[in-house]
C-alpha cells in the first residue's frame, strides 16, 4: 500500500477534543501518521492526495448492536451486504449479537464466527457471546473460555436474563474474569405479548403494551447487584425516562456503567406508527414523545453514552403482517449517522456530542482499536458533507432486507467516502 493524504477537511477527533482543519497522513501500514493543519497538498510530497474541499472527516463508527444473518439466517442478511450497508453509512466496525443459530454459546461456534467473519466480512467483526445456554436465561456460558477465544463480551441478545440467582451468578463471575455484561433490559413476563408502548396510542389501537415499568424493574435490579460486585456493565437500549433517573441515581453515586440508546427512540415516537405500520414494530418500542425528549438530553448529560443503529435485518414476509404478529426490528445501520444529524441540525445535541457517541465511545467500551484519528490508529475514516440532502428509498438500501423505519424520510448529512485500514472502500461520486 502506498501513503496518501486527505487534505482540505474539517478533522473532528473526540477522543482527543480536536475540532480543526487540516489534513491526515496515511502510511504504508494504513495507519494514521500524522494529522492536522500542517498536512496540507503542498506538503505531503508526491502520493495519492484525496482533496474532500471542507468537508468532514471523523473515525469510522463503530455500530455496537448489530444482527447479522450467518449462521442460520442468511436470508435476511449476510457479512458481505452488512458490509456494503455500513461502508456505505460510514461504519468500519460492528458488535455483533450472538444470537444466530446455532447461538454462539460455545467456543466451536464463536471460532466459526470469527472464521466466517474474516473469510467475507469487509468491515470489521468484534463478536458477543451468549450471557447464558442458548440463551435461555437459565444456565450461564463459560466466560473464561470465551473470552479466551475472542468474546468482546456477553449478553442474551433481544432477551433478559429473568432468574435473580442466575444474575447474581453472572455478575460474580464476571467480575472474577473480567467480562462485559451487556444486557437488554426488559422484564420478560411484563413485556409479555406486547407489541407497543404502553398508553393512549396502545389503547386506542388495541394492542398489546410493553409498558415503562418493564424496563425500569431491570435496570434497577441489575445496578443494585452491580453495586455489590462492581463488574463491567452495559444496559442496552435504554427507552424511558424514568429509567434515566434510576441511570442518574447511581452514577451520582460513583457506579460505573454505561447505557445505549437505539437511534429510532431518539428519533422517532409512537405517534409515527400511525395506522400500524409494521415496519416500526421495534424492541424496546417506540415511546412517548416526553420520553424521547428525556433520551436526547440524557445524551446531552451524559446519562446516555452511546448510540446504536439496532440493526435488525426482517425479510418482507416478515413484516407484511397484522402488528401482533409481524417481527420486530428495523434495517438501520446505513442511515444512522445521517438520521444521528437530525439532533445537530435541530440543534438538539452538539456534533462532538453525537460522534463521539458513535466512535470513541464505544471503542472504548468494548476495548477496540479504532474510534480516533489520532497517530498510529488504524485509518478507519469516514467523509461526510453534513449538509447535503437526500431522501431515504427503499430500493437504494444496501442491506439485503429493507425494513427501514423510515422510508421516504428526508435527511440532511451523507457519508461521501469511507476508508478502512487507509483503503478507500465506499465513494459515493
Amino acid at each position: 500500500m502506498k501513503k496518501k493524504a486527505i487534505v482540505n477537511v474539517r478533522i473532528i477527533d473526540p477522543k482527543n477534543n480536536i475540532d480543526q482543519l487540516g489534513g491526515i497522513l496515511i502510511n504504508e501500514l494504513g495507519q494514521i501518521e500524522k494529522s492536522g493543519p500542517e498536512i496540507t497538498k503542498e506538503n505531503v510530497g508526491d502520493i495519492q492526495i484525496f482533496n474532500c474541499q471542507n468537508k468532514i472527516a471523523i473515525p469510522g463508527l463503530i455500530d455496537s448492536r448489530v444482527f447479522v444473518g450467518e449462521p442460520g439466517f442468511e436470508y435476511k442478511e449476510n457479512y458481505r451486504t452488512l458490509s456494503e450497508a455500513a461502508l456505505s453509512g460510514g461504519v468500519t466496525s460492528v458488535v455483533t449479537m450472538p444470537n444466530t443459530d446455532p447461538v454462539i454459546d460455545n467456543v466451536s461456534t464463536l471460532d466459526f464466527i470469527k472464521r466466517r467473519a474474516r473469510d467475507k466480512s469487509i468491515i470489521k467483526i468484534y463478536p458477543l457471546a451468549a450471557l447464558t445456554k442458548n440463551i435461555k436465561g437459565e444456565e450461564m456460558c463459560e466466560f473464561g473460555l470465551l473470552n479466551l477465544r475472542g468474546a468482546f463480551g456477553f449478553t442474551d441478545g433481544l432477551r433478559c436474563v429473568q432468574n435473580n440467582r442466575v444474575m447474581d451468578h453472572i455478575f460474580n463471575y464476571a467480575k472474577n474474569k473480567d467480562s462485559l455484561i451487556v444486557q437488554f433490559i426488559q422484564d420478560n413476563e411484563l413485556s409479555k405479548n406486547g407489541v407497543i408502548n404502553e398508553g393512549l396510542v396502545s389503547t386506542r389501537l388495541g394492542l398489546k403494551g410493553i409498558p415503562g415499568v418493564a424496563e425500569q424493574i431491570i435496570l434497577d435490579r441489575d445496578l443494585r447487584l452491580l453495586n455489590e460486585y462492581k463488574s463491567k456493565y452495559h444496559a442496552s437500549l435504554i427507552s424511558t425516562k424514568k429509567s434515566l433517573s434510576i441511570v442518574e441515581y447511581w452514577k451520582k453515586r460513583s457506579l460505573q456503567f454505561t447505557t445505549s440508546v437505539s437511534i429510532n427512540n431518539l428519533s422517532l415516537n409512537e405517534n409515527d406508527i400511525g395506522e400500524f405500520r409494521t415496519f416500526l414494530k421495534l424492541s424496546p418500542p417506540l415511546r412517548s414523545e416526553e420520553d424521547r425528549l428525556a433520551l436526547i438530553e440524557g445524551l446531552n448529560n451524559s446519562l446516555i453514552d452511546i448510540i446504536v443503529s439496532d440493526h435488525k435485518p426482517e425479510d418482507e414476509e416478515s413484516k407484511r403482517l397484522t402488528f401482533q404478529q409481524a417481527a420486530s426490528g428495523a434495517s438501520g445501520i446505513e442511515t444512522l449517522l445521517s438520521l444521528a444529524l437530525e439532533l445537530y441540525h435541530n440543534k438538539s445535541c452538539s456534533l462532538m456530542t453525537i460522534i463521539r457517541s458513535l466512535t470513541s465511545n464505544p471503542a472504548k467500551l468494548f476495548g477496540i482499536n479504532a474510534g480516533s484519528l489520532e497517530k498510529n490508529y488504524p485509518a478507519d475514516i469516514a467523509i461526510l458533507d453534513l449538509d447535503k440532502p437526500w431522501v431515504i428509498k427503499k430500493d437504494n438500501i444496501r442491506s439485503k432486507s429493507k425494513n427501514t423505519a423510515i422510508e421516504n424520510k428526508k435527511l440532511q448529512g451523507k457519508v461521501e467516502k469511507t476508508f478502512l485500514n487507509g483503503n478507500l472502500v465506499f465513494d459515493n461520486k
